[in-house]
């Protein structure tokens, strides 16, 4: 059984811009870090002119998210937003091409279906064989609405479909992630007997009344769903750069608005060939953020798994020495059967590149191909398209059939054609 960590946000940032450093919220100091982050964020500034704008080019938030993992080895591997709604999912380098079956899909609830003010977005993918979901939503707010909620919950998994045989529906995954602004709040207790819990720490008090802990006890599907204990403080509602629960007028009581559940179906009753265990090993909101009037939510997982694969789709290294002076060879092997294209291209990538479109430059696999055996292939790469100031990189497959990287080079070092000519200069004087 292999190991793996998984790091889940969830954040309405309630249209603010994004703070300078989120090191804190990503615990980028701790010395264990996951190999997975999924990133759930709610109520992204959409003004129509910026929704534009950010469909085009990255809005600001995967940018600030992008900028700080790429240089520890992260790559966005799958992203999705619907207006405010925004589903980020980044991995370690070294499992990517063992993330397969990507599909995402949103669904709005907002205006009876019409608006995407309100709904879920999700990612679902194969990760070393293993069908995972993961679904962001921001449902209805207001306290008197909670089955409503419920309702809108039930609504999203019956409405979201994906293109395949075995796992069309989100709940046919093996295991499902559900998070987000769900807005459930507490019932029944007065504002200073729910501050005083708080403050005192006494959050169990408060558990009972919770709305989305009491429908769980009557509606059959959100049974299937398991949550950490609320062992924390309620992360709605803020006043703006504050530690302060909501001075203003409407003064809003405390609640556990955002969330983060799982479900992971039944073993079969005979042994499974490929297991995979789920545990929680963290669940907290982080105070020390104050942009919105709500505290982000984190949630440490801990997955345990039988690799159903452990084979790249194709193997791909970098021949000879690589510098701007000279056309460079790849060489890649096809290790196991799947859907070729003459659009798949091989691309030169900085180490620590942020996205499958930071690249450096491509080639084709067809088009430059100047050698073949049954098993081995050769392209090249015009010296033209090869970085003067070289550099540490690394070559990856892309299959535009599969519309994602199935293959990854070790890295390796392409000379700095300009220190070489300083070097040379400095030898002849």
């Amino acid at each position: 059984m292999d190991t793996f960590g998984l790091y889940v946000v969830t954040w309405n940032v309630a249209t603010a811009e994004p703070p300078d450093d989120v090191n804190s919220l990503l615990q980028l100091n701790s010395p264990k870090k996951p190999d997975l982050y999924v990133i759930g964020l709610q109520e992204v500034k959409a003004a129509p002119l910026k929704f534009v704008t950010d469909l085009a080019f990255e809005d600001s938030w995967s940018h600030l998210f992008m900028n700080t993992l790429a240089p520890l080895g992260y790559i966005k591997v799958s992203s999705i937003r619907m207006q405010g709604l925004l589903l980020l999912f980044f991995s370690k380098l070294e499992h990517v091409p063992f993330i397969r079956d990507i599909q995402v899909t949103y669904t709005r609830t907002g205006l009876y279906g019409y608006w995407g003010n309100k709904g879920g977005v999700s990612i679902r993918l194969s990760f070393y064989g293993h069908m995972l979901c993961f679904l962001n939503c921001h449902l209805t707010a207001h306290m008197d609405y909670a089955s409503q909620r419920v309702n809108e919950f039930e609504s999203i998994l019956d409405a979201q479909t994906f293109d395949t045989k075995n796992t069309p529906l989100i709940l046919d995954h093996k295991v499902v992630f559900w998070f987000g602004d769900l807005n459930f709040r507490i019932e029944d207790h007065e504002m200073l007997f729910v501050k005083n819990c708080i403050t005192n720490q006494q959050y169990n008090l408060l558990w009972s009344k919770d709305q989305l802990t009491m429908m769980k006890q009557k509606e059959a599907t959100l049974q299937k769903f398991k949550e950490g204990p609320l062992d924390f403080q309620p992360s709605y509602k803020f006043d703006l750069h504050s530690d302060n629960y909501d001075t203003s007028g409407k003064k809003r009581k405390p609640a556990w608005c955002d969330r983060i559940l799982w479900r992971k179906q039944l073993e079969e009753q005979h042994k499974d060939e490929f297991p995979l265990k789920l545990s929680q090993e963290f669940y907290t909101s982080k105070m020390e953020y104050g942009i919105s009037d709500h505290k982000p939510v984190i949630g440490i997982f801990r997955l345990e798994l039988r690799k159903i694969y452990e084979t790249p789709l194709v193997q791909v290294s970098a021949e000879g020495e690589w510098s701007a002076n000279f056309d460079a060879l790849i060489t890649y092997s096809l290790l196991q059967t799947f859907p070729s294209s003459a659009w798949d291209w091989i691309g030169l990538y900085k180490v620590g590149f942020k996205s499958v479109s930071d690249y450096i430059t491509y080639t084709w696999v067809k088009d430059y191909q100047v050698s073949f055996t049954k098993k081995l292939f050769q392209v090249y790469v015009n010296k033209d398209k090869i970085p003067v100031l070289g550099g540490e990189c690394v070559l990856c497959y892309y299959s535009s059939n599969l519309q994602r990287i199935v293959g990854i080079s070790k890295p390796f070092k392409v000379s700095n054609i300009l220190l070489l000519y300083f070097i040379l200069m400095l030898v002849d004087k």
